[in-house]
């Protein structure tokens, strides 16, 4: 019988991560447009901010828990994740073309934001003041991405994919009442999430870095996977693109300076000298991709999507080769 509660626990908290994350973006992003506030800062900053809402609560559950292993496997197994899985698939479902001028503003401050994370991980521990720096560090990108939508032109291609995609005409009420229960949803979600993978890895003797590299962080990119591939569908690849980048963004930040903050711990060494470079080695080759050339759009073709799912795999697989 042991396993199979822990195993439900975990699929149960996915779902409830996914739907909790789907009710929170209608709920603030239905709010932000009764304010008045611009689709393109909606699409930005609230939904960015929604699709990683799961990491950021799992991360708080598993720091208050003493887990924060966990917490730091989350944080640089999703953006694994996020790029070479979700991106890879979604190429290979439909290759991505990226016209928008500020995604390519993004990709410099997602490589700084990735240097600080660096810098602040080189003595092996993860401190209070990592965790004040990184979320004053959130702080900082939140305004940025909103000075980015009211400066950014009107016709750049990714504001009329947002117009398309934020909920008209929801009232206030309702608007309050997603978000709520979407919060709710998700805090149900993530202690469910962390108790299942918890009790699996103590069971198997399986590190929780591990655990929150492979399954934890598999299960809350669902939500970016659903989004990615819904929008790359709709013709919306630069929504598709732009979620990634705005999400592991708020992975480091967010993700990394809430289990710090709540519970400093020092972590395993193989997150230096294996999954940071790996995260950078992905992010370059997702640039080299998107960024183009000289007056043309930088394209995700399908071969470049079968490389990057491979490139994941093979990730796994050094992993449990590690682990053995």
């Amino acid at each position: 019988m042991f396993g199979l509660i822990e195993t439900f626990s975990i699929i149960v908290g996915f779902a409830l991560l996914i739907w909790g994350a789907d009710r929170f973006v209608i709920g603030a992003a239905g709010l932000a447009r009764t304010l008045n506030v611009s689709p393109l800062i909606i699409g930005l900053v609230i939904v960015g901010f929604g699709t990683s809402a799961p990491e950021m609560l799992v991360a708080g559950v598993a720091g208050w828990n003493g887990n924060t292993g966990l917490a730091i496997g989350n944080a640089l197994g999703s953006n694994i994740t996020n790029i070479a899985l979700v991106l890879g698939v979604t190429a290979i479902v439909c290759p991505l073309v990226v016209h928008s001028a500020l995604l390519k503003r993004e990709f410099p401050v997602l490589f700084i934001i990735m240097t600080l994370t660096l810098i602040l991980f080189v003595d092996g521990n993860l401190s209070t003041l990592d965790g004040i720096i990184f979320l004053f560090g959130l702080v900082l990108f939140i305004a940025w991405m909103v000075h980015l939508g009211k400066q950014s032109r009107s016709d750049d291609p990714i504001e009329s994919e947002f117009e398309e995609e934020i909920p008209k005409e929801l009232p206030i009420s309702k608007a309050i009442f997603w978000l709520i229960v979407g919060l709710v949803i998700l805090l149900l979600g993530a202690k469910a999430v962390v108790w299942g993978a918890v009790e699996i890895a103590q069971a198997f003797g399986i590190s929780d870095l591990i655990i929150g590299l492979t399954v934890v962080a598999i299960g809350t990119s669902l939500p970016e996977l659903a989004t990615t591939i819904t929008s790359a569908k709709k013709g919306e690849d630069d929504i598709a693109i732009g979620n990634i980048i705005g999400s592991n963004m708020f992975n480091l930040l967010g993700v990394l300076g809430i289990p710090a903050v709540i519970n400093p711990a020092t972590f395993d060494g193989n997150v230096l000298s294996r999954d940071m470079p790996i995260m950078f080695l992905l992010t370059i080759a997702i640039y080299l991709m998107a960024k183009g050339s000289s007056g043309n759009p930088g394209k995700i073709t399908r071969m470049e999507g079968i490389g990057l799912t491979m490139a994941y795999f093979m990730y796994l697989g050094l992993l449990y080769y590690m682990s053995t």
